[in-house]
């Protein structure tokens, strides 16, 4: 597990420096360097198929898709749009006291871009867990950008209501919405997650917008001793198909159940119709630890911090134990893709140990919390002693004149405390 800690915090650090090539490029360059880097690492010619997506080509999508499609989005919506509702910090106003007034407001971001991934595979559900929390915020400008957006991402988006819809991938689309170009806009925020140089990307322009968190290649711990190893070994695999980064790992006390579902994984990779690339992943960044008891399992997930977490029976019951990670599945028939696709809560995790620092994402991270403050003259006369003595014991004297002066110009008051 460290050897996989290790090399997947070196290959971040490998792709930070091209990552940073590409950032530098676009902001000096705009669009003209979002085509050529566009063709270069992504084959696409934006001159030729346009930066942004075209009404023509969403109407053309929703004919590729079945109905079957469109009433699993109307599902898999609806409880998102749920989940996300409850995860929004509310407005509050503490009690009058001494004329001091406190309450907080909350004002939703003015635009965000949302990156779903365009690999191998289409990412519908990536759109709906990007777009959804936006909405609930309140974003007024939500915009989609993907390299190569399937039919199925178009037709979900378009399901949502999004407008606009960028045919952009890598660092490049990164660089693109947070420093904005002549064709795309500059985003307060970019979410979704992405290969390591969308996350390498996103923690290089941090300081100029907004992220979520590093959302790299994915992962997944399954802990505990006791459970169905065919349904652990299933869930190790398809965490493996996402890409040839993706982490799986298996953690129990039970050298019984850690030689089952081995043989397990062999079974399942054989009922898939393509195993390559699973089987490719689980090579590269599989492993089954075996630890000496139930105490040593959850150290070790904690050290992890994976983005999912799987805590089989007898782990579920230690559930206070967890400090660190994504998204918690409990027991056995709760799998990892029933929260990829339709439970409720949303699949863009933190990755690479950043479940330490934060959750995943959430209506919340979409709005801004703003303090408010009303204070008398009486209520700030309670306090003026307190402020005064604090401003001139760290040398700021201004600050204190600030407070005194109110008294000066409207003559004696009550005493401060």
């Amino acid at each position: 597990m460290e050897r996989l800690v290790r090399s997947h915090g070196a290959e971040l650090k490998k792709a930070e420096a091209i990552a940073r090539r590409i950032l530098g490029d676009v902001r000096r360059r705009g669009d003209r360097a979002l085509e050529d880097w566009t063709l270069r690492l992504d084959g696409i010619d934006l001159g030729r198929d346009g930066i942004t997506i075209k009404r023509a080509e969403v109407a053309k999508a929703h004919r590729r898709v079945s109905r079957e499609f469109t009433k699993a989005v109307e599902i898999a919506a609806r409880n998102v749009r749920r989940t996300a509702e409850r995860q929004l910090p509310q407005a509050w106003k503490l009690a009058e006291r001494s004329g001091i007034k406190i309450s907080q407001i909350v004002r939703p971001l003015a635009s965000v871009a949302c990156y779903v991934p365009g690999g191998r595979f289409p990412l519908p559900s990536t759109v709906l867990m990007s777009v959804i929390p936006a909405q609930v915020a309140g974003v007024g400008d939500i915009m989609i950008t993907s390299p190569r957006p399937a039919p199925a991402v178009l037709v979900a988006a378009d399901l949502l209501g999004v407008k606009k819809i960028f045919r952009l991938g890598g660092a490049q689309a990164i660089a693109a919405f947070a420093y904005g170009t002549e064709s795309v806009p500059r985003a307060d925020k970019i979410v979704g997650p992405g290969n390591r140089y969308v996350a390498a990307a996103k923690k290089l322009v941090a300081g100029e917008c907004g992220i979520d968190f590093v959302a790299g290649p994915t992962e997944l711990v399954v802990a505990g001793s006791k459970g169905h190893p065919a349904w652990i070994a299933a869930d190790l695999v398809a965490q493996a198909e996402h890409d040839l980064d993706a982490v799986a790992i298996f953690i129990t006390p039970s050298q019984k159940l850690a030689l089952s579902v081995q043989a397990a994984v062999g079974k399942v990779l054989e009922q898939l119709p393509a195993p390559e690339l699973a089987g490719k992943a689980l090579d590269q960044n599989g492993a089954i630890v075996i630890t000496r008891d139930l105490d040593e399992t959850m150290d070790l997930v904690n050290a992890f911090a994976p983005e999912h977490l799987t805590l089989l029976a007898d782990a579920a019951k230690r559930l206070g134990q967890v400090r660190a990670a994504g998204s918690i599945f409990l027991n056995d028939s709760s799998p990892v893709a029933a929260g990829d696709y339709a439970s409720g809560p949303n699949h863009i995790l933190p990755t690479a140990g950043a479940a330490r620092l934060t959750g995943g994402l959430s209506a919340a991270d979409f709005v801004k919390t703003i303090s408010v403050q009303e204070l008398s003259l009486p209520g700030l006369a309670g306090l003026r002693k307190s402020i005064v003595t604090l401003a001139r014991t760290e040398g700021l004297e201004a600050h204190a004149h600030s407070i005194e002066t109110r008294f000066k110009v409207h003559g004696a008051t009550p005493k401060g405390r």
